[in-house]
């Protein structure tokens, strides 16, 4: 009889590991099809983007040093050819000072053999004095003609150098940031100062992996509005470039609009919104913006991932390249595909497996 309970109870152990472990199905989970919630069908696709110039520049020094001299400050307008700052060239100027001496120097030794070559010359026309003692007087005139060139070379250069430990503005702009005072250390790569030109901007906006390789601007009405700015809502662009190529880390690819005209308003950084609109002959495919609930994603380290039913109802985790997020929902570059069904909670997986 005690063997009988003992099978019974054993039996029911078992089923109840097998029900804990078994996979969960569509029936267990709540999932959401891609494309059937997030307005798929629209005909006015949304980018988000930002302004920059396309003429900026981060100036640092070639040549060490510290900063003596520092004549703007952030927010300051300077010309093209305006000197910015100074570095320390004091041992720079002596070089310049020590390189002339030794030219000076030079060519005083130079002329002097060039006097002696044609007292030479004179005693062997009168035979006084053998060809070979000539052709020594020769050569050292040829040498001091040579050490006379080296000595300016090197003239040139250390004053050529001089002019490295001024920095000056390379074209008329807005100095956006200062990244040191007086008395700091100016170092060869390091930043000093950033500036750019507010006359040549440029919106760019992030196109996804379906939309970079569908898309035609040609094909496609686009306006941009720049948030917070008035009389900046559907501003055409002067032009519209896309580049050929795309981010290996985010699989993304640049979309870029040209300002019509100089605002002094806009400025590098601001948020920006690029709004395409579909003509009569687009492609559908411009609306496809695939968007799921953030609660989706599932984070392994650095990767991102859904769970995915497969035919058989059976989640498989997937790797997904997530873009922005607003309102509880996130935009997913890449990995997922219109229809597919995914797990609005993983942790139903996870606690299931």
């Amino acid at each position: 009889m005690n063997k009988f309970w003992l099978l019974w109870f054993g039996a029911v152990l078992t089923l109840v590991f097998q029900v804990a472990h078994s996979e969960p199905t569509l029936s267990d989970l709540k999932t959401w099809t891609v494309g059937a919630h997030d307005g798929a069908s629209r005909s006015e696709l949304i980018l988000e983007g930002h302004v920059e110039a396309l003429r900026d520049a981060t100036l640092s020094s070639q040549v060490p040093g510290a900063v003596v001299s520092l004549s703007v400050k952030a927010g300051d307008w300077v010309q093209r050819g305006q000197e910015l700052l100074r570095v320390d060239a004091r041992a720079a100027h002596q070089q310049v000072l020590s390189s002339q001496a030794q030219m000076e120097a030079a060519k005083a030794s130079l002329k002097l053999a060039g006097k002696e070559l044609e007292r030479q010359k004179q005693l062997f026309q009168k035979q006084y004095i053998s060809q070979g003692a000539l052709d020594r007087v020769q050569a050292q005139f040829e040498s001091a003609q040579a050490q006379v060139q080296s000595l300016q070379a090197q003239a040139l250069a250390a004053q050529a150098q001089s002019g490295f430990y001024v920095i000056s503005a390379p074209f008329s702009g807005w100095v956006s940031e200062v990244n040191i005072t007086l008395g700091d250390m100016a170092m060869p790569a390091k930043p000093l100062l950033s500036m750019y030109d507010p006359s040549a901007l440029r919106i760019t906006a992030l196109l996804s992996q379906t939309l970079m390789t569908q898309m035609n601007p040609s094909k496609a009405v686009l306006r941009y509005e720049v948030t917070g700015l008035a009389g900046s809502h559907g501003v055409s662009p002067s032009s519209v470039k896309l580049l050929p190529s795309m981010d290996k880390s985010t699989h993304s690819g640049q979309l870029r609009l040209e300002v019509k005209e100089e605002d002094a308003r806009l400025v590098p950084g601001m948020f920006a919104k690029v709004f395409v609109s579909q003509m009569a002959n687009a492609s559908n495919a411009l609306s496809e913006k695939i968007r799921i609930p953030e609660r989706c994603l599932v984070y392994r380290a650095e990767m991102a991932g859904v769970y995915v039913l497969d035919p058989q109802n059976k989640p498989r985790l997937r790797q997904v390249r997530p873009g922005p997020s607003a309102a509880g929902e996130v935009e997913i570059l890449t990995g997922l595909s219109l229809g597919d069904r995914v797990v609005l909670d993983p942790a139903q997986v996870v606690l299931n497996k």
